[in-house]
């Protein structure tokens, strides 16, 4: 991105005063008009009783495309809580139901682009929220699925203007969180925070929206080495959905910042035991690792590969994350560079460059592996994890001073950044 073009779009990233406005499901972006019915299902927890509600409905009237939209959204918010995949399968087939019922749907096409945002199968995303603009050009929510699109694709002008489009045509919870998202992008932290805290304001009434933002709110606190703040947001997530497998994951990489790794131990098994997503299996692992029981580290790592098989099996594009997994803990590093390059071509994001840079890396390919690191840092964020492997790749080309200077970059920014290299990165610095 050139500097005039970046410097336009933080003219409109950052040129509006945003108002509140209290009316939003959790992190969706969709725009709907079942907003409230789905709203009901999901504040109370019970969206397994409005599924079960929507098919009664559609037994009594199966040529209903409200129903069937309703049903999608409710498919994906399932998938969502309990992290089964196989709910991506069965809200694709509700949504293109509705859309066989009725073809420029707006629920529908909306739908089925956050899905394919679920799925990483970004350019399909993009496309999609494409044409749930030309259907419905002032929905705030169309803007969100194409800006996440596009963050992921690594368009971010057109991205950050979307997320701006957004907010201006409703300040809510997604447009708040996604102008946040955009500002850490950036490197501009505590706007970042200050977009968070208005999302957390936005929330209040909706148990799931303001535990989401809460956790959301912490770790951007965790990410810049404030573990105490982060502590308190954490505790009032889950003090406003007790159990909450979002908040329990934030709590236990805060108590890992704090110092507290059994406790950490804890809260990250019991957001397993809730919802077995990769993250937090991998992370009860290095929890084991680095409290010296190899057997039972051992054991939460060879869950991985069955969970990403089930979630390849459902449509999830997953190569950058099962290559960043593999690359960390040492796993078939050449085949893990094969599915990080892989990966790049359909998620060519700072994140897919650093995926890359690092599986580069830890290949010996250092001197492509510092392109990417570059790259990866090019958008100015601040993130520790990113500043540790430029050190690594510095270290890997015999540049020790330069190498130094990254670590302690990594550590000044966020001593605890991850269970297994943060230790490696203080005793090189």
């Amino acid at each position: 991105m050139g500097v005039a073009a970046l410097a336009a779009t933080l003219a409109l990233l950052f040129g509006g005063v945003f108002r509140h406005d209290r009316t939003a499901i959790a992190s969706s972006a969709l725009p709907t008009a079942v907003v409230e019915q789905l709203q009901r299902g999901f504040a109370t927890g019970d969206t397994a009783a409005l599924v079960t509600g929507l098919q009664s409905e559609l037994r009594a009237d199966p040529g209903s495309v409200k129903t069937w939209g309703s049903l999608g959204l409710a498919y994906e918010q399932r998938a969502r809580e309990t992290g089964d995949s196989t709910y991506y399968g069965k809200a694709e087939g509700a949504l293109r139901r509705a859309l066989s019922l009725r073809p420029n749907d707006l629920v529908a096409t909306a739908g089925l682009g956050q899905l394919a945002l679920s799925r990483h199968r970004f350019t399909e995303a993009l496309r999609l929220g494409q044409q749930a603009r030309a259907i419905s050009p002032t929905t705030a929510g169309v803007y969100g699925v194409i800006g996440d699109a596009e963050i992921e694709l690594g368009r971010y002008g057109p991205a950050f203007r979307d997320f701006n489009r957004m907010a201006a045509l409703k300040p809510d919870v997604s447009s708040y969180s996604r102008v946040s998202y955009a500002r850490e992008l950036i490197g501009r932290t505590a706007a970042a925070v200050q977009a968070m805290q208005l999302a957390v304001s936005a929330s209040v009434g909706e148990r799931e929206a303001g535990a989401w933002t809460r956790v959301q709110l912490g770790l951007l606190y965790l990410s810049t080495g404030r573990p105490r703040l982060a502590a308190i947001e954490m505790r009032q997530a889950l003090q406003l959905f007790p159990g909450y497998a979002f908040g329990l994951d934030g709590m236990a990489q805060t108590q890992v910042a704090l110092g507290h790794v059994p406790v950490a131990l804890r809260y990250e098994q019991e957001a397993v035991d809730r919802i077995p997503l990769p993250q937090y299996v991998g992370l009860l692992g290095d929890l084991y690792h680095a409290s010296g029981n190899q057997a039972a580290a051992q054991q939460q790592y060879s869950l991985i590969g069955d969970i990403e098989r089930l979630l390849a099996a459902n449509g999830v594009r997953n190569d950058l994350d099962i290559a960043l997994f593999d690359v960390d803990h040492g796993i078939r590093l050449q085949h893990a560079l094969a599915l990080a390059r892989q990966g790049f071509t359909f998620r060519p994001s700072v994140f897919g460059d650093d995926v890359l840079g690092w599986a580069l890396a830890r290949n010996g390919s250092c001197a492509e592996a510092l392109h990417y690191s570059r790259l990866s840092l090019r958008l100015g964020t601040r993130d520790a994890v990113k500043y540790f492997h430029r050190g690594m790749i510095e270290r890997c080309l015999g540049r020790n001073d330069e190498a130094r200077t990254w670590f302690k970059r990594a550590l000044a920014l966020n001593p605890h950044f991850s269970v297994l290299w943060a230790p490696v990165a203080r005793r090189l610095a």
